[in-house]
């Protein structure tokens, strides 16, 4: 699916992780740039963390090995972390970024507030983020992309497939959440297959405007979720009820913190 993979991390322990999930989304030979970006210009700082980041790229190059993948790590410093990793993306003309959510506005985590709001509105590229469930679960039963447009995001869709040829194939279940009155009936209809041979299923739930209003979005998704028995979350851009983006920092954040499951989002 994707020629060039650029990931941002600055966490040793998300490095094998992120490369593995990041594996799924290659073409053959497709390759993945690992970037830390250390978050100061200081002298005797940077000189420090320097010398600690080879906690991330010696771990970078063996799971790169042990993948048969190609696996490049680079270090940068500079004080604003998101416009390193944005020219990171424009310099080697990746053709997405990935990268995942932790804590919650408080958390010290770089990816959280500026650093992710950034990537989501400026990156030219596709922009995948993944919670950290979704680094740790090894077998995917089934694939779950809600919407609010009727029809499933095609980018999500086009991730949720080449994820799910990676499984042999395990279905995909698509869940339009609507107005009510926009939708002809509410249930599920007769099972078909994606463009690439997926065993594809589509459901349909209706609520009043008033609960598809902008707050509560993310629980309005988990809730409808739980009636099926699913492995991984894939939320793609789309206009929320409010015909606003749906996928904001906020909304992530929100979301991923309650996810009972892996959670995948994806803006492209």
């Amino acid at each position: 699916m994707y020629r060039r993979l650029l990931i941002p991390t600055n966490e040793p322990s998300e490095v094998e992780p992120l490369i593995r999930f990041g594996a799924q989304l290659l073409e053959a030979d497709g390759e993945i740039r690992l970037l830390h970006v250390i978050p100061t210009t200081t002298l005797p700082e940077v000189t420090r963390q320097w010398r600690a980041s080879v906690n991330l790229v010696i771990p970078a190059h063996e799971t790169g090995a042990a993948l048969d993948i190609r696996v490049d790590p680079e270090v940068r410093a500079s004080r604003d972390v998101a416009t390193e990793i944005l020219e990171s993306a424009e310099t080697h003309s990746v053709d997405a970024i990935l990268l995942t959510l932790r804590g919650d506005r408080r958390s010290r985590n770089p990816f959280i507030g500026h650093t992710a709001s950034a990537l989501l509105h400026h990156a030219t590229c596709d922009v995948i983020v993944v919670n950290r469930l979704g680094l740790i679960e090894a077998k995917v039963p089934r694939i779950l992309i809600p919407t609010f447009s009727g029809t499933p995001p095609p980018k999500a869709l086009q991730v949720a497939e080449e994820i799910a040829l990676r499984h042999k194939g395990i279905p995909i279940i698509t869940l339009s959440i609507t107005a009510q009155g926009h939708a002809p009936t509410e249930g599920e209809t007769p099972p078909s297959r994606s463009p690439r041979g997926v065993p594809l299923r589509r459901r349909q739930s209706m609520f009043s405007k008033t609960l598809l209003g902008r707050r509560g979005l993310p629980e309005l998704i988990l809730q409808e979720s739980a009636r099926e028995r699913y492995g991984l979350l894939v939320v793609g851009e789309e206009s929320g009820p409010a015909q606003g983006p749906l996928l904001t920092r906020r909304f992530l954040e929100e979301l991923f913190r309650a996810a009972p499951c892996p959670a995948l989002a994806i803006r492209g």
